[in-house]
């Protein structure tokens, strides 16, 4: 049924599940797993840049980075369960970049994970999953994941 699986992460707690469940998801199928981490754009271009002396030592480079390590572990915990995997680490707005990403790598399903809040939360912030939901053309698989109380 599923031949090409991107799980969206962005490294976060409330990717922990989603994770497992690509991963499983990819197992289960014999499917090619995609990580795929977006450095949020919006994030870097707020910024003046004026603090930073050389080019490699604006935020991009520091989100880039966390990037780069959350797909890594992915990555390598699909291989150590015998799943084919592949991450990209892209630059834009995180929404339209992941379902730019999946039309062009034919995804059959974005698995992407989010926190459980109040729907007062929700309602004032809206989410990056929100957003791919509406957006995709193709099935997307949301783990939520519960919010300890304090976080």
């Amino acid at each position: 049924m599923y031949e090409q699986i991107l799980l969206a992460t962005g490294g976060e707690v409330a990717s922990d599940r989603a994770v497992e469940h690509a991963i499983d998801l990819a197992a289960q199928h014999g499917a090619t797993l995609h990580v795929l981490f977006v450095v949020d754009s919006d994030v870097y271009d707020a910024y003046s840049g004026d603090e930073y002396v050389d080019e490699s030592e604006g935020p991009e480079h520091g989100l880039e980075e966390v990037g780069k390590d959350a797909v890594a572990a992915v990555v390598e915990k699909a291989d150590s369960r015998g799943v084919d995997a592949e991450g990209h680490v892209q630059h834009g707005q995180p929404p339209e970049t992941i379902v730019e990403f999946a039309r062009d790598a034919g995804v059959d399903v974005v698995v992407m994970g989010t926190r459980r809040r109040p729907d007062e939360y929700r309602s004032l912030l809206g989410s990056v999953t929100d957003r791919v939901l509406r957006l995709a053309e193709m099935p997307v698989t949301v783990v939520k994941t519960p919010v300890e109380p304090g976080r």
